[in-house]
Parts: structure tokens; C-alpha cells; sequence
């Protein structure tokens, strides 16, 4: 699964990228730098992580990841090939979801590629290129639909009528993410055509260091647009945040956070962020060899997280035994757990829940 990070040239996607991969992707003042997307396998956050491996002292913890792919600037133009448009609207394409950065700060160093700053205009470039591309994409699927439903389909009629709704929100700049179509619909006729304005999208607003607590009057702005979106709004201030990965130590980088105001980097936020759009979730083994945080879909079954692990545990498994993290946070250890009769016993058909502690009995 992985979130693509978007936005106009030099509005700080590459120097977001590098805070949060601590890879070094190419950063420069000008458009185009970054041509080819670079990926960045990133750490999830997660206290739950740290106090598991206080309780077990295991030899190693690992934590669940999520992949962040850097996504060369776009410009005006780019659903026709403009800049290196086509090229980079098939790397977006290719990922689940949509970290929009929005340039929120002023520093005349620093060209921005329309010549003043303007987030709300900056988004409307962005969202209009990417819904050309879908109009596109909805008329190639039309022309095959019309054929069919001319013939009294049901089902050809059916996507068609959900097509032409499409095609005539995105005609009105609507991306298709809100566009009112049935859950049911939206399933079965709009989710396999992989639209890129249905992808979820996180808004990420890029202030200088003094609106990092609080916002500046550009992120309000940008907070009353995505209203109507549903979306998600984190205000980051991306070359504050740059500075601090270069801190040597833990204290170092503590210090700066509190001289700021902040309680913990805002890229901990954004990689959270990150994982919640991609509709992810974690749950934990935990022994001596190893505290490990595991990446499953919200829903998975206990059979599919196994899987995760390896799938013979999926194909052989016989039942899990669950302790929920709250349970063993309190009680100190797996024994006390099972003393106080907080383990349970779980089939085939038991719905995994978010910081579950889990060990897998299978048969192959």
C-alpha cells in the first residue's frame, strides 16, 4: 500500500520526503528536479510499540511501515503531456492515496512556479489536472458502456447511468472522491476503474516555523475548501520538521520540539495520518525473540492476519489466542493475562481489532 505525495513544484514535497524516509531524495528550487518517483519505506509511530517492548524486553521490535512515494511536481498542462505530465500522473495513479502538499508560507527565496502564494489556487491547478485525466479515463469507458446498454443490458444501463454521473461531476470540477454515488454502486462500477480524484486525500500544509502549533490564515482558508471534501487537514512545517531529522539524539530533537510548542514531530502526525487513509491497521506478536507490529486492512480476519506473516498460517490455521493491548498494558505480561482470564481463544470468523496482541496456532 502506498501514499503518493503530490503538490506543485517547490512547495516542499522532496524536503517532506526526506524528513519522513530520512532518504535523500534530490531537492532543488526549481521545477522538474525530481523526474523519477523516489519511494521511501517509512516507520509507523506507535507508543503501543514501545511500552510492549518495556514489558517483553525481546531481543528486537519491529515496527509496522508504511511506503510514502515522492511524486515529481505538476504543472499546469500535465493531463496533455505538459512538464513531464503523463509520466507523473501514472506514478500517482499507481498509489492508494493522496498527500497533497500546499505551499501555506511567504519567503521570497523560495520561486513559487505561479509567481505568488495561494494554496486555494495552487489545489484548483492540481485537482483540475487530475480530474481531466479521470474525464478522460470515464469517456474511453463510456464509449464501450453506450454499446452495451444500446442492446438493453441492465447492468450496461445501470454503469452507464453511473458514468454519465461522473462524468458530469468532474465536468463541474468535482473530484469523484465527492461525487454522491451509493456505496454499492460506487463499489462495483467506480473503485475497479481506479479514478485518481477517488483516491483518499490528506491535505498537508506547509507553514514556516511560527504557524507550526497553530496555523496561519492560509490554512484556514484551505480548511473551509476541503470542507465539503471530508479530507483531512495537518499543518506541518516541513523545513522546521527537516531541521529537527538532523539532530543527532533523541534529547537534542526533544528540546527543539518543546522550544516550539510541540509535543512530538508533526511527521509522526503525517505518517499516522498516512496509514489511516490507506485504511490500515495494526496488530502485535509479541515473545523474547521479538516485538513485531503487523500492517492488516481495517476488517481483516484472524486467517488473513495470519497470512500476513506467512500464508501457510492462513491456509493451516486452527485459532488464534488474543489479548487486547489495553489488557496486556495493564496486567505487565502474557502469564498475568491469562491468570486474570483476559485471553481469548478466537475462530476463523473473528474480526481482527486495532492493537490486538496475537499468536497464531496452525496446522500445515
Amino acid at each position: 500500500m502506498k501514499a503518493g505525495i503530490v503538490g506543485l513544484p517547490n512547495v516542499g514535497k522532496s524536503t517532506l520526503f526526506n524528513c519522513l524516509s530520512n532518504a535523500k531524495a534530490q531537492s532543488a528550487n526549481f521545477p522538474f528536479c525530481t523526474i523519477e518517483p523516489n519511494i521511501g519505506v517509512v516507520n509507523v509511530p506507535d507508543a503501543r510499540l514501545q511500552k510492549l517492548e518495556e514489558l517483553v524486553n525481546p531481543e528486537r521490535v519491529l515496527p509496522a511501515t508504511v511506503d510514502i512515494v515522492d511524486i515529481a511536481g505538476l504543472v499546469k498542462g500535465a493531463s496533455k503531456g505538459e512538464g513531464l505530465g503523463n509520466q507523473f500522473l501514472g506514478n500517482i495513479r499507481e498509489t492508494d492515496a493522496i498527500l497533497h502538499v500546499l505551499r501555506c508560507f511567504d519567503n521570497d527565496n523560495i520561486v513559487h512556479v505561479d509567481g505568488s502564494v495561494d494554496p486555494i489556487r495552487d489545489k484548483e491547478t492540481i485537482d483540475m489536472e487530475l480530474q481531466l485525466k479521470d474525464l478522460e479515463a470515464v469517456d474511453k469507458k463510456l464509449e464501450k458502456v453506450k454499446k452495451a446498454s444500446r442492446t438493453g443490458n441492465k447492468d450496461a444501463q445501470k454503469e452507464e447511468a453511473v458514468l454519465v454521473a461522473i462524468k458530469t461531476g468532474l465536468e463541474s470540477g468535482i473530484s469523484v472522491r465527492a461525487i454522491e454515488i451509493s456505496e454499492d454502486d460506487r463499489t462495483e462500477f467506480v473503485k475497479p476503474l481506479q479514478f485518481i480524484t477517488d483516491k483518499p486525500v490528506l491535505y498537508v500544509c506547509n507553514v514556516d516555523e511560527d504557524a507550526a502549533v497553530s496555523g496561519n490564515a492560509y490554512v484556514e482558508k484551505v480548511k473551509e475548501n476541503v470542507a465539503v471534501e471530508n479530507a483531512e487537514v495537518i499543518v506541518l512545517a516541513v523545513g522546521t520538521e527537516a531541521d529537527i531529522t538532523e539532530l543527532e539524539t533523541y534529547e537534542e530533537r526533544q528540546m527543539f520540539l518543546e522550544d516550539l510548542g510541540l509535543e512530538e514531530p508533526g511527521s509522526a502526525k503525517l505518517i499516522r495520518g498516512a496509514y489511516k487513509l490507506l485504511n490500515l491497521e495494526t496488530y502485535f506478536t509479541a515473545g523474547e525473540k521479538e516485538v513485531r507490529a503487523w500492517t492488516i486492512p481495517v476488517g481483516a480476519t484472524a486467517p488473513q492476519a495470519a497470512g500476513v506473516i506467512h500464508t501457510d498460517f492462513e491456509k493451516g490455521f486452527i485459532r488464534a489466542e488474543v489479548i487486547g493491548y489495553n489488557d496486556y498494558a495493564t496486567y505487565g505480561s502474557e502469564a498475568k493475562v491469562k491468570e486474570a482470564g483476559k485471553m481469548r481463544v478466537e475462530g476463523k470468523e473473528y474480526i481482527v481489532k486495532d492493537g490486538d496482541v496475537m499468536h497464531f496456532r496452525f496446522n500445515v
